[in-house]
């Protein structure tokens, strides 16, 4: 199936890896292109802010498959190349070095960067940003005993590294400009649990606190001057407010592009010859009711994989159950669906422990469910909620029912 032909996946994370390796396991036989712009080939990011980040792991493990099995792949890797532009008219995707590619299809997996702060002396030695294995590496290497660690922003990524730094014998004080922790993502009784887990732990949160500048310290380090006055020094700091999507590529090439590229359920944006998968793809999600981009590793995965199948013609609907998972400390916790403010919620089990679920429910279904240390459950709770199944309140709640039985 597609001899002669030749479909250039742009990015090599892991939605360009699964893309790559998902053409082949469906029997395309043309041309692949696999350009990346680091030197690594394909890998996956949870380890970095964990045990990559700490030393517990080696580069190497992040990778997405063997060194045999991508190999076997057969597939023309283009490492540490940069794409200039997308010539649509003529269907070529011009590189860096000159060169130029012809392709019948084009998956666009770019991903995203790590959003910069916009303040005097954020682009000092010791202040870091985490998305890449280069990171991992120079972040590591900070992350000293005995010494003070300031996280700014109290989302996913924040949370995680203070967690590792604090767990590697660092001071860590983490501050998040909202009210509360990872806002934008989980409900406030979520919020809590985790203030609750990271200050019994010893990290300092300073919550609704900015950061106005960033100086370098006369006897080494940082100082860093906060919005409420506060003068905090620090050996090193992360910063983790958000990831902004690669989609510049895409814009310069006329693709319709709002925060990320505009894809539809099949992936494709507004060139049909074109389609987007991972960070970098934005698309109406029926679970959220909105269009969306889903920062996780199961959708840099599921849609790399939907959008090589659709690039042969096959018909997909990419619209998963959003799962995303944490692992800070000794949890694990994980939330599947899209809670929101609008929902009714239902506790199973005792919120203060370190064990429970949070059901989200609209019109008697559950429609979203989250939790620390409750794979079991919540394994459960998303068969209720692909399968949109009616559930009593109360019986949610009865640790004596199990849910199975639901």
């Amino acid at each position: 199936m597609g001899e002669g032909q030749t479909i250039v996946i742009v990015g090599a994370g892991q939605a360009g890896g699964w893309a790559a390796q998902t053409l082949r396991n469906e029997g395309f036989a043309g041309r692949v292109v696999l350009i990346g712009d680091e030197p690594h080939r394909p890998y996956e990011r949870p380890p970095l802010s964990k045990a990559v980040l700490a030393g517990q792991a080696p580069a190497g493990s992040t990778a997405l498959m063997k060194p045999e099995a991508f190999d076997k792949l057969d597939i023309d890797w283009r490492p540490g190349t940069a794409v200039s532009a997308i010539d649509r008219t003529a269907r070529l995707v011009r590189l860096q070095t000159g060169d130029a590619i012809g392709y019948d299809k084009l998956i666009l997996c770019t991903g995203g960067r790590a959003r910069r702060l916009d303040i005097p002396g954020a682009d000092l030695p010791g202040v870091f940003t985490l998305r890449n294995l280069a990171d991992a590496a120079v972040l590591g290497a900070a992350l000293l005993p005995g010494k003070r660690l300031l996280v700014v922003g109290g989302g996913w990524i924040g949370l995680e590294v203070a967690a590792t730094a604090r767990k590697q014998g660092m001071e860590v004080t983490v501050i998040e400009a909202a009210a509360r922790l990872c806002e934008r993502t989980v409900p406030p009784e979520i919020s809590d649990y985790l203030l609750k887990l990271h200050t019994d732990h010893g990290v300092q949160v300073l919550l609704g606190t900015g950061i106005e500048s960033f100086a370098s310290s006369p006897q080494g380090g940082l100082g860093a001057m906060l919005g409420n006055g506060q003068r905090l020094e620090c050996s090193a700091a992360l910063v983790g407010v958000g990831l902004v999507p690669n989609d510049e590529l895409a814009r310069t090439a006329g693709l319709q592009c709002d925060g990320g590229v505009w894809v539809d359920a099949q992936c494709r944006s507004s060139d049909p010859d074109i389609l987007a998968a991972g960070d970098v793809a934005s698309w109406h999600g029926q679970w959220a009711g909105r269009r969306m981009r889903l920062e996780s590793w199961q959708n840099a995965q599921e849609q790399g994989i939907a959008a090589a199948r659709s690039a042969l013609g096959v018909a997909v609907n990419h619209q998963p159950l959003p799962w995303f998972w944490s692992d800070q400390y000794d949890i694990n916790l994980q939330i599947f669906g899209m809670p929101a403010p609008g929902h009714a919620r239902v506790l199973r089990g005792d919120a203060a422990s370190g064990s429970f679920v949070l059901f989200f429910l609209q019109e008697g279904k559950v429609v979203a469910a989250l939790g620390p240390n409750s794979a079991r459950d919540l394994r459960f709770a998303r068969r209720l909620i692909e399968r949109g199944t009616s559930v009593e309140p109360q019986k949610l709640a009865d640790l004596q029912i199990p849910l199975a039985r639901l």
